[in-house]
């Protein structure tokens, strides 16, 4: 199948799901993630802000925080640039494509200083490598990081496709 057919098929499910059920896996997938080698050693942690219909990452980013880790969430510039800023909550902004990001890039922090990234996607092969909504900022991101990775899914996020050469496997996925 086509990456583009495979991210509306699933796309369609993400926005399809059973709210309560979501909720209970979005709770185990924070279990799962926060019982893991990459999370428990991780001081630095590099997450996304996510749409409603996506894994709920405002509780991972309450666990961490809790935690005492530093949480960073992205913002993205034209011709696929991204970088990671510390996240503060009251200094987000709305893009047109409804994501929240940070107001401004002033304390990117520099890839290096990332210990973890829990990379969005729409569907992952068996390998770790992902589909994503075909913008190309996380392979592009992580094509030189030496961090750990993990992605939090539902188990029918899970398709088998080709990856192209470009795209960068998740080190590790949690799927429910």
């Amino acid at each position: 199948m086509e990456k583009s057919h495979v991210r509306q098929q699933i796309l369609a499910a993400l926005k399809g799901q059973d709210r309560k059920e979501k909720q209970v896996r979005d709770l185990q997938l924070l279990e799962d993630l926060t019982a893991s080698k990459a999370y428990q050693d991780a001081k630095v942690i590099a997450t996304y802000l996510a749409f409603d219909f996506e894994y709920d990452t405002q509780l991972l980013i309450r666990q961490a925080e809790k935690d005492g880790k530093c949480i960073l969430v992205p913002k993205t510039y034209p011709q696929g640039r991204m970088v990671f800023c510390p996240y503060e909550k009251e200094s987000l902004v709305q893009t047109s494509f409804g994501l929240w990001e940070p107001l401004s890039s002033d304390e990117a922090v520099d890839k290096s200083e990332i210990d973890l990234i829990h990379v969005p996607g729409v569907a992952f092969n068996r390998a770790g490598f992902r589909i994503g909504y075909g913008g190309g900022y996380y392979d592009r991101y992580l094509s030189d990081y030496h961090g750990q990775t993990v992605s939090t899914i539902y188990h029918f996020q899970e398709q088998d496709f080709h990856e192209d050469t470009y795209d960068i496997a998740v080190r590790e996925v949690f799927s429910r």
